[in-house]
């Protein structure tokens, strides 16, 4: 497979294992740094605002913590992709769940529902200062998911750290899942198309 990152670097803002994973699907080799923000201090009204707002906000952090000027002096440019994600449910932004009560409510509402995730992915050129983001929103329908079912993933744990406590790719939920419109790499955090398109245009 060809490395397509020989003209310019990247760096992942995010510490997410599917965006990782999703951009190594993608044929780039990076580096990875995480934005400490406070997420819950960045309110919008509009859950497509707010993912971008998010993605900015981590952009910055992430800055604020690189030697710019040294990424300017480079012969190749290193672009920064930063993200966010939320899951939006009868017209509710949800973000990730504050204790197990919560998630157990999350997925309850999603059975027999439908939801959908606002994802957004950011691209900056630290060389340029070039900055441009987009969002992708994905709507998923569910089949009635049993109780049981619901115990074991909040059991297992993983579905507390993701927005909505949704994760539609785990073995547990797949079989509840009606119908995906939209790109499933877009529910799992990182837009394979917006995030390439977003990459030629930095460069």
């Amino acid at each position: 497979m060809e490395d397509k990152t020989s003209q310019f670097k990247i760096i992942l803002g995010s510490s997410s294992l599917p965006r990782r994973k999703i951009l190594t699907e993608m044929g780039y080799e990076f580096t990875l740094m995480s934005a400490d923000i406070d997420e819950k201090g960045i309110r919008k009204e509009k859950p497509e605002e707010l993912v971008m707002a998010l993605a900015e906000a981590k952009a910055d952090a992430i800055l604020q913590r690189l030697p710019v000027s040294d990424y300017v002096k480079e012969a190749e440019p290193t672009l920064l992709i930063t993200s966010d994600q939320v899951v939006v449910y009868e017209g509710v932004t949800r973000e990730k769940p504050a204790n197990e009560e919560e998630a157990h409510q999350f997925i309850k509402g999603y059975s027999g529902g439908h939801a959908a995730t606002v994802g957004s992915v950011l691209v900056t050129n630290l060389k340029t200062g070039f900055r441009k983001g987009e969002w992708d929103r994905v709507e998923i329908h569910f089949h009635e998911i049993p109780d049981e079912v619901i115990e074991k993933l909040i059991e297992e744990g993983n579905v507390l750290h993701v927005a909505g406590g949704l994760l539609i790719e785990h073995p547990l939920i797949k079989p509840y899942i009606k119908q995906v419109v939209g790109t499933i790499d877009s529910v799992m955090g990182l837009p394979k198309a917006p995030t390439e398109k977003l990459i030629k245009e930095a460069v």
